[in-house]
């Protein structure tokens, strides 16, 4: 499928098994399987409004090996914002995302104007490694967004994507098309003065 100028593209990254593709999963078809099946690339698109249009998001999913230097060199390039994921049952899965982060860097020159997200995956999960506050303070290094999901409890997903979009400065972009908000979602869009989710 060719890709469309008006595609909004955000690339997840993460070390294998962190959950990248249940993420996912549960964000496009609201679906949530325990199995690990290991991913090269997969694409998803869902349909946004962006600027008083519709555009679509295009979410790629990226393999968690490190097989692949330059499909990942290209998702960089491509992507408008990233969501990099890890496991809060692994630091080692923490670890790993920084030689992405500064791949990121290298590649785009500055993620200053670029909405990135770190993300502690299976927070429903007992047998913690990365505290909260370690997360939050490895956001703070790098200047970007974070927060806590369960793919499996469907916790802070839709939100994880919301919010996402609204770190975009430059467009006005929502996962609500039909123009319906909720009154807890018109307070919001109030207070930020910017997306709703639907």
């Amino acid at each position: 499928m060719p890709e469309q100028s008006n595609d909004y593209r955000v690339v997840v990254f993460g070390a294998g098994g962190v959950g990248k593709s249940s993420l996912v999963l549960r964000f496009v078809k609201g679906t949530f399987r325990d199995t690990y099946i290991p991913t090269v690339e997969d694409t998803y698109r869902q349909v946004i409004s962006c600027d008083k249009s519709v555009c679509t998001l295009q979410i790629t999913d990226t393999t968690g090996s490190h097989q692949f230097p330059a499909m990942q060199r290209l998702s960089i390039s491509k992507g408008h914002a990233f969501i990099l994921v890890y496991s809060i049952t692994s630091r080692q899965s923490l670890e790993e995302l920084k030689p992405i982060y500064q791949q990121v860097l290298a590649i785009k020159g500055s993620v200053e104007n670029i909405p990135v997200m770190l993300v502690g995956n299976k927070s429903d999960e007992t047998q913690r490694e990365v505290e909260t506050k370690d997360g939050e303070a490895q956001a703070a290094a790098w200047k970007c967004a974070f927060m806590e999901t369960s793919a499996k409890m469907n916790y802070n997903v839709k939100e994880l994507f919301q919010e996402l979009l609204n770190l975009d400065k430059k467009r006005n972009m929502s996962l609500n098309i039909d123009g319906k908000r909720s009154s807890k979602q018109k307070r919001a869009d109030k207070l930020k003065g910017k997306c709703s989710v639907m």
